[in-house]
């Protein structure tokens, strides 16, 4: 997993700075207490071999604690950009971007979003997953682990005009994309403004942005799925012990 700060680089629309410096301090809590995890591991290694098991076992009970920790803050960080970036009105309802993400965090969050789209008779997905062009040298790391996803499903897919598009044909059959259709841009400062398609419900909705909806005083289709999904994967995330920095 990425060390560095992504900031600005990790949403797909023109962010304030507070949400850019949120998303960032997240992480760099997570990596710090990466770095204690570490630490103790280590020390907790040396004082076994040094004959002081006590101390070890202490040592290793400590770096447990603070890799919980960076756990539970790499799982703060999923949640803050999955639902800035997949709010409503900038994703359309076919669509799920996993910008910001890291690889294991993007690989439980699509496999979780194509059980809900099959379940809700959604017959393909456009998923986002940058050009890899703040990575280092440029390297994509989400799409090739979406097209694995794709491929143990036995799903077809193809790579969009946009390359850090995928389009995932759910039903089966061929990757071929449904002509004359239209997508929001995809890029920073570019806000989407696209409606839903075929009435199905979107994806995150941000809770501080809530409040900027007149009359809009009940959960949003999107707010439910993020509640539905993101539980779901950071569960998993959890269980199988994925985030390692």
């Amino acid at each position: 997993m990425s060390a560095s700060f992504l900031g600005a680089r990790a949403f797909n629309h023109e962010q304030h700075s507070d949400a850019e410096t949120e998303y960032d301090r997240l992480r760099g809590l997570a990596r710090h207490e990466a770095g204690l995890r570490g630490s103790c591991f280590d020390r907790s290694r040396q004082a076994y071999e040094n004959g002081d098991g006590q101390r070890a076992k202490e040592l290793s009970e400590e770096g447990k604690e603070h890799g919980r920790k960076m756990d539970q803050f790499n799982k703060q960080a999923s949640e803050f950009i999955f639902r800035e970036n997949n709010a409503e009105g900038r994703v359309a309802a076919d669509t799920i971007d996993l910008h910001g993400q890291f690889v294991e965090e993007a690989e439980d969050i699509l496999e979780e979003r194509i059980k809900y789209a099959r379940q809700h008779g959604q017959d393909h997905l456009h998923v986002i997953v940058g050009k890899g062009n703040h990575s280092v040298n440029h390297v994509q790391k989400i799409k090739p682990r979406v097209e694995q996803v794709c491929r143990d499903l036995g799903l077809q897919y193809t790579t969009e005009d946009n390359a850090g598009r995928i389009y995932v044909n759910l039903t089966g059959g061929p990757a071929n994309m449904p002509p004359h259709q239209e997508h929001p841009p995809q890029g920073h400062g570019q806000p989407h403004h696209n409606q839903p398609h075929h009435g199905q419900p979107q994806h995150g909705q941000p809770h501080h942005q809530q409040g900027h909806q007149q009359g809009h005083q009940q959960e949003s289709p999107a707010e439910k799925i993020a509640q539905k999904l993101l539980p779901i994967v950071f569960k998993k995330l959890e269980k199988a012990c994925c985030i390692v920095m």
